[in-house]
């Protein structure tokens, strides 16, 4: 250990070694910029992907999307890569680019202060402090599991956990199982455990659109011929990339490809659910594309078996093994899931970190995220935020958010190297670029759809968590910040000759 124990001293400190924290990392070595540490709370690398393992876990982005584009994938099994391929597929990343010696696996930050006086960052972890000269925060959105305030919760007997920490020691064959939420993690959980299950009992608060998912799965040959074509595989990811772009549209609430997507979505519906009642209380009453769209061929079918129990109602109480709905209804379970999402509009990392003037992220965001460029947030320093405000999509591939957001923070590192200053958000930017994402979302569904959804922040009503355009449009936002986002550095003298 180094002077007033300082474990390292590096240029640049990345939090969180999943798709956000090894895409920086491969953005920085790829600039020329070697001096920089990942710091990862966890075993090994993944993020979503390593803590997510309940059954039948898988991405709803095609694979060949879903990855970065300096390292396609060729070995796929599916058009959907199931989550455990996700995993693996990081931990060959970080084999490939050499990123190894840079992980700190089982490094949980606990704390990071802004130092003015020597114009760094100082992070407290489990392992020791680190000074940096920046801090990449890459902690990932959906990382810290939302456990519901449900009276009795606690007096539950049996095996009750998260969808996120599923217990894989619990022994859920022949079991009567609850489920609460019919979410994305719900629908490829529900398929499942209904084979093995005595009963499955599910809770609806309410219920979501829900489109045919289709995919082929790959075979041999499948594989062997994208392996020895990359240009075939990078045809596939164009061709996704430009299906993503403009599957935008009925995302966003364009009228026509709204009603398009709509009407198939009540046809796939209708297709599978025969009972009139059954599809009436899973029929959304808000706009389609209001909450995540979710992809799905075995969810209807499922709820509509004798194996199932849809309750189209929320649940409120739990007496010991009886869990009670706001609707009274009273079911009988011995195991219990909670699918209930995660704290996303209010990030937890965000109450660690405290910048200029003492004042915390949280505190900065009271009333929701806000930044420049869904990257950067004035009051501090130095500071990189990705897959945080307003860089999520809900129409394709986080990752390519990810990857452009990595380019502008080594395109801005560069600048500060050559200023030789340190980086002040102007607040007057960071205004203007929130008060246009909110332009941009006015009209959407995510605002006016009549649903209430993780992607708005209670607080202030304002879309924090998605980016209200496209791929492209954000692409091209980042390529306008020409620096005048952050406020003027100072002129350093030259030293006497």
């Amino acid at each position: 250990m180094t002077a007033a124990g300082v474990t390292a001293r590096v240029e640049v400190a990345i939090v969180g070694a999943g798709f956000a924290g090894i895409g920086i990392a491969i953005a920085l070595q790829r600039a020329g910029r070697d001096d920089f540490v990942v710091l990862e709370r966890g075993a090994s690398v993944g993020g979503t992907w390593r803590d997510n393992t309940y059954p039948g876990v898988a991405c709803d982005v095609p694979s060949h999307l879903y990855g970065f584009a300096s390292h396609p994938n060729p070995s796929w099994s599916g058009t959907f890569a199931r989550g455990d391929e996700i995993h693996s597929y990081l931990e060959d990343v970080v084999e490939a680019e050499r990123l190894g010696g840079r992980l700190r696996l089982g490094t949980a930050m606990q704390w990071a202060d802004w130092d003015a006086e020597h114009e760094v960052w100082r992070i407290g972890t489990s392992t020791g402090v680190v000074v940096a000269d920046a801090l990449v925060l890459a902690c990932g959105r959906l990382t810290e599991p939302a456990i519901p305030d449900i009276a009795g919760l606690g007096t539950f007997p049996g095996p009750l956990f998260h969808s996120a920490r599923w217990d894989h020691e619990a022994r859920l064959d022949g079991l009567r199982i609850g489920v609460v939420g019919t979410g994305a993690s719900a629908v490829q959980i529900v398929p499942s455990l209904a084979r093995d299950a005595a009963h499955v009992t599910l809770f609806q608060r309410s219920p979501a659109w829900i489109v045919p998912r289709g995919g082929t799965v790959y075979s041999d040959a499948d594989r062997d011929r994208f392996a020895a074509h990359p240009d075939e595989l990078a045809r596939v990811r164009a061709r996704l990339y430009a299906e993503g772009e403009a599957r935008f549209a009925s995302r966003a609430g364009d009228a026509v490809a709204s009603a398009t997507a709509t009407a198939e979505a009540r046809a796939h519906l209708e297709a599978q659910v025969a009972d009139p009642a059954l599809r009436a209380a899973l029929t959304p009453d808000y706009a389609f594309g209001c909450k995540r769209v979710l992809l799905s061929d075995d969810f209807y079918p499922a709820v509509a078996s004798d194996a199932v129990t849809l309750v189209p109602s929320a649940l409120t109480c739990v007496e010991g093994s009886t869990l009670v709905a706001a609707d009274g209804t009273r079911h009988e379970v011995d195991a219990l899931v909670l699918a209930t999402g995660f704290a996303s509009t209010r990030q937890p990392y965000a109450d660690l970190v405290v910048g200029e003037g003492g004042q915390t992220l949280a505190a900065h965001w009271f009333a929701g995220m806000t930044s420049f460029g869904s990257t950067v947030v004035a009051g501090f320093p130095n500071l990189f935020v990705l897959n945080g405000p307003n860089a999520s999509l809900g129409h394709s591939s986080s990752v390519l958010m990810i990857e452009e957001q990595a380019a502008y923070v080594a395109r801005v590192l560069d600048r500060r190297a050559t200023a030789g200053g340190v980086l002040r958000v102007d607040p007057v930017a960071e205004r203007a670029y929130t008060d246009e994402i909110a332009a941009a979302a006015a009209s959407t569904p995510w605002i006016t759809g009549g649903c209430r959804n993780w992607y708005v922040d209670e607080r202030s009503g304002r879309l924090t968590l998605l980016w209200p355009g496209t791929v492209d449009a954000f692409r091209a936002r980042l390529a306008r910040a020409d620096g005048s986002e952050f406020l003027p550095l100072p002129i350093l003298e030259k030293e006497p000759t």
